[in-house]
């Protein structure tokens, strides 16, 4: 079942609201947990959960961006005027 534009983008403003806060949490806990790494392993580490974190994602993000496909287009928006 594919989600409609408005609840993507909902869902959203839900992840990056109330998710990204706790998964940065998590992530820091994690690598806290470890004795102090060198500074480019700890880098590494972050940039690599930085970038883990978005993949179960990229079905809610893609298009958010862009104007909402279903509707009407908008008059204001006609560059002939």
């Amino acid at each position: 079942m594919a989600l409609s534009y408005k609840s993507r983008r909902r869902w959203a403003l839900v992840i990056l609201l109330v998710g990204m806060p706790l998964y940065v949490v998590a992530a820091v806990t994690l690598v806290g947990l470890l004795e102090r790494p060198p500074i480019l392993v700890e880098l590494f580490v972050y940039v690599a959960l930085g970038f883990v974190w978005a993949l179960p994602f990229r079905f809610v993000f893609r298009g958010i961006g862009q104007p909402d496909p279903a509707a009407a287009p908008d008059e204001s928006d006609d560059p002939r005027r």
